[in-house]
């Protein structure tokens, strides 16, 4: 399982991003497979598209790409907010963190403090 952060979703969808490139071909590089991302980092997400009224089009863009939506287990707000009081990390990379660890996943970002985090509560890096 490869947990996507939200940069890494918000370059694949903007054409226009700073990350568009990367994020194309890291989700390449996925191969088979299986790509997540918590319920936060899919909201952040779909803010922009939201915005300028392309949601359901970012949604369906998503979907095409096979991003399950990762559903944390029982204890996430204390797990969560031990996370945060660990690493330093606001809530949308703990969720990212969290999701990585309750599906034994690899975390994939352009955040390297996130990536750093990630590494050094011993997950695996994409």
């Amino acid at each position: 399982m490869i947990v996507l952060d939200a940069s890494v979703l918000i370059g694949h969808l903007d054409g226009n991003d700073l990350h568009h490139r990367r994020a194309r071909r890291l989700l390449e590089a996925c191969g088979a497979s299986p790509l997540g991302a918590s319920s936060i980092s899919l909201a952040e997400t779909l803010v922009a598209p939201a915005r300028a009224g392309r949601l359901d089009a970012a949604r369906e863009a998503l979907e095409r790409i096979g991003i399950a939506e990762l559903a944390f287990g029982a204890e996430a707000p204390a797990r969560l907010a031990q996370l945060g009081a660990d690493t330093g990390r606001k809530l949308p990379d703990c969720c990212v963190l969290l999701a990585a660890q309750e599906h034994e996943g690899a975390v994939a970002s352009f955040d390297t403090d996130l990536l750093e985090a990630a590494r050094a509560l011993g997950l695996a890096v994409a």
